[in-house]
């Protein structure tokens, strides 16, 4: 089955080419340096983690002190896992034993 995005555009296709020809950590570094501001990566980074740590069944009390989050971000990204696109648990499960 093919998935189709509300969010498909030019602009997001060619942001998404670009991260896909990434080739290491240092690209992605570099790219996402200067795409993003420090807060924005550093909240996306926060939104996988808690995602990775609700796939290993931490509590919301265990994620909220291990990220300082808030229990409506940790929420947001359950129900993202439970409901949404499945692109968190399409990665974790591709990272799994790394």
């Amino acid at each position: 089955m093919t998935y189709t995005s509300k969010f498909e555009n030019e602009e997001n296709d060619l942001l998404f080419d670009a991260i896909l020809a990434l080739e290491s950590k240092e690209d992605c570094y570099r790219f996402f340096e200067d795409v993003c501001t420090i807060n924005e990566l550093q909240s996306i980074a926060q939104r996988f983690y808690i995602a990775k740590l609700l796939a290993e069944n931490f509590t919301y009390q265990e994620i909220e002190a291990k990220t300082k989050a808030s229990t409506a971000t940790i929420s947001r990204i359950n129900k993202c896992l439970r409901y949404g696109a499945d692109g968190y648990k399409s990665i974790l499960k591709k990272l799994e034993g790394r």
